[in-house]
């Protein structure tokens, strides 16, 4: 196991490093230039050459790519153009926020969408088992940006019951926080829900029509045992894959929940950024991101292996 994970560490250096270049090339691509859009249109000639001079934007291509991978080898995000602040700073006082409504609304989906899927697999075909399957597949196929607009539009406008913009202040209350939390946690909370109830009822059904099943429930033991001790813990390595999965994709989509309910997190500063041509900031905030994704999915390769470990014998056969 440990030398499958020094491989899997050593496998992130060149994923990261293939993120940062494209992401180089397309915020080049960008449309408009940062020193006009920073100086406003009514800047002097002599005033935007000044700031480009400043910039390092006047430097090639490839010596602004070899300087910002120099200093991202150092630790170095460069200084956002807009808020003349470290990268890292503005991205690490944003990051927070995003992670609060990101794990909620996966803690959330994890305690509603397995029981969901277990209960729909133990009662297949049952009238539970077919509202909740196509609830789950509304709620897969549904747009968060739709999602997101519907609740602002039900919630806030019509009935007045929810705030829709901001985070609240605990200097007003816990209560303001959650109140502001309700509408972005639900928005992200649907898609991995679905997906939860989805592949654990998939999952718990291929489970308890094998025969070790049928003999462990010959021997007497109660269901629940069953289905809880015996069914579930097997069932659990695809739930496990999906989790990650879903982890990751709660962190990439509350990019556009942030931005419709202006959460002050990581989205609305990535939507700014582009906004205001920020190379920086940008280039920044989508390395972090990359760099959760692939730890993330190394953990989750780590977990796997944990819970079933013929995946390690395996790739230890394969690999001789």
């Amino acid at each position: 196991m440990v030398k499958t994970f020094l491989r899997r560490l050593l496998q992130i250096i060149p994923t990261l490093l293939v993120v940062v270049s494209i992401t180089f090339v397309i915020t080049r691509m960008i449309p408009g230039n940062p020193a006009v859009t920073l100086l406003g249109p009514q800047a002097s000639v002599e005033d935007i050459a000044k700031l480009e001079e400043e910039l390092g934007l006047n430097d090639s291509l490839w010596k602004q790519y070899t300087d910002y991978v120099g200093k991202l080898l150092k630790g170095d995000f460069g200084k956002s153009y807009s808020f003349n602040q470290p990268v890292a700073k503005l991205l690490m006082d944003r990051l927070p926020n995003t992670l609060l409504i990101s794990l909620t609304s996966i803690v959330l989906a994890i305690l509603i969408g397995i029981p969901i899927g277990i209960i729909s697999a133990v009662k297949q075909y049952t009238p539970f088992d077919y509202i909740s399957m196509v609830l789950a597949l509304i709620g897969v196929s549904m747009p968060i940006f739709w999602l997101g607009l519907m609740l602002v539009l039900v919630f806030s406008v019509n009935l007045g019951w929810l705030p829709s913009l901001g985070m609240g202040s605990l200097e007003n209350g816990l209560k303001d926080v959650i109140l502001h939390m309700v509408l972005p946690v639900t928005c992200l909370t649907t898609i991995p829900t679905a997906t939860f109830a989805r592949i654990t009822r998939s999952s718990m059904l291929e489970v308890i029509n094998a025969e070790y099943i049928k003999s462990i429930r010959a021997g007497g033991l109660k269901e629940g045992v069953i289905i809880y001790k015996h069914a579930l813990k097997n069932a659990l390595p695809p739930i496990v894959t999906v989790l990650g999965i879903q982890l990751a994709s709660s962190f990439t989509g509350a990019i556009l929940t942030e931005t419709i309910f202006s959460w002050p997190g990581m989205g609305t500063l990535i939507v700014g950024a582009i906004e205001n041509r920020d190379y920086m900031l940008i280039q920044g905030a989508v390395v972090l991101t990359a760099a959760a994704f692939v730890f993330i999915n190394l953990i989750v390769d780590i977990v796997y292996m944990i819970i079933n470990p013929k995946v390690n014998l395996d790739n230890a056969k394969g690999g001789e």
